[in-house]
């Protein structure tokens, strides 16, 4: 069924339960762009019309957008943190009927074609077969050894944690590392005979709502994610002792090698770390071949991911209750867009438009944030719950 016929069936329940806090989802279609501001200030403004007319005219408006636009709003309904939170009878809703992402049609006969076709598939993507799907690192520096602390990034983490969780991941975290143990344990977790133990960084796992102290040996998998939240400067992350390790170091420390078990696995970096002091104003919009030949060999730098929450010399932007921009829309895109089996690249190609439209001043255009994103990456990364 059509995202639109699916809103269509159910659009009694979903009025019926969103009249529960309607500012809550007008605010969040605003901020997922699925009206515009002057629809928004109409429907926040409807004279003569009590709650439930309010929501009746903000369903009806979403579904004269279009297919897109009711795919978007019944993801947000499934995947958004506070709507799910606010409005826990959305849960009994059958709204996912509609298929996130249509899969392809098979001819009634399997020939020769489909199967080449399935073989390439599977060798133009990573596969993760691994239970749990990899380790998810999380450095979360707060606490500054000169006083001055990092307030949300807690929020950060904890984002991180849920999302990567039900992605299939491990999750541990360390928090307020100095330089050293950051390469320490970022060494650590590259070498596969290193014989120290895990007692030694602290390590503390994610476990179904918080994080606890575990000292069991980590073990990778298919995949490896590491995310760092701290200060930074520019092509560097500070540890708590402000000292700076530099971003190529930490990737190079999982090159591809002989013996590392993550050689030919993707390995992606997420960094929420100021590249420098400016703040990035904005800019008002005018007008709106290689041999094809295998090989047994891949180059030692090969299958990794760095994100970063900004273009170097730049400042990036970190609410001190609600967490960083780039984090939350990081978490908030891989929830939506791996259920429609999205490639990594296109979530945070999403995560840069999201994160580039936001504005941290009342002046339009004052300050503004730009991520970044760089890869090696030789095959489609695709991340399922």
């Amino acid at each position: 069924m059509s995202a639109k016929g699916t809103l269509r069936r159910n659009k009694t329940d979903i009025q019926k339960h969103l009249c529960g806090d309607y500012r809550l989802i007008l605010n969040k279609v605003i901020e997922k762009n699925l009206i515009t501001e002057r629809e928004y200030n109409n429907l926040k403004s409807i004279n003569k019309e009590d709650v439930e007319g309010h929501v009746v005219e903000l369903v009806d408006k979403i579904m004269n957008k279009g297919e897109k636009c009711c795919q978007s709003f019944l993801n947000l309904l499934q995947t958004d943190e506070d709507v799910e939170t606010t409005f826990p009878e959305l849960k009994d809703i059958r709204l996912n009927d509609t298929c996130l992402l249509p899969e392809p049609t098979q001819a009634c006969s399997a020939d020769n074609d489909d199967v080449e076709s399935k073989r390439q598939n599977k060798e133009e993507q990573y596969q993760l077969n691994s239970q749990p799907v990899g380790l998810c690192l999380i450095i979360n520096n707060e606490n500054f050894t000169d006083g001055i602390n990092r307030s949300g990034t807690n929020k950060d983490a904890e984002s991180l944690a849920k999302v990567f969780s039900w992605l299939g991941f491990r999750v541990l975290m360390c928090t307020d590392q100095t330089k050293d143990q950051m390469a320490q344990v970022l060494k650590y977790l590259a070498s596969p005979r290193d014989q120290s133990q895990p007692e030694e960084f602290n390590f503390k796992e994610w476990f179904g709502t918080g994080f606890i102290d575990r000292h069991q040996a980590p073990v990778h998998g298919d995949a490896f994610v590491c995310c760092i939240l701290s200060h930074g400067k520019q092509g560097v992350v500070l540890g708590v002792d402000r000292e700076p390790l530099s971003i190529k170091q930490i990737t190079r420390t999982f090159k591809a090698t002989d013996k590392s078990p993550l050689t030919g696995k993707p390995k992606l970096f997420l960094i929420q770390a100021c590249q420098g002091q400016q703040i990035q104003p904005g800019v008002l919009l005018q007008d709106l071949e290689d041999d094809d030949c295998p090989s047994p060999f891949i180059p030692e730098v090969a299958d990794v991911l760095v994100a970063i929450a900004t273009v170097e010399d730049y400042a990036a932007i970190r609410h001190k209750t609600d967490g960083s921009w780039f984090i939350q829309s990081v978490c908030q895109q891989l929830k939506e867009g791996c259920q429609r089996r999205e490639d990594i690249t296109t979530i945070l190609q999403r995560v840069n438009d999201e994160v580039s439209q936001k504005e941290a001043s009342s002046k339009p255009g004052a300050k503004k944030q730009m991520p970044e994103v760089r890869f090696t990456l030789r095959k489609r990364l695709v991340l399922s719950p």
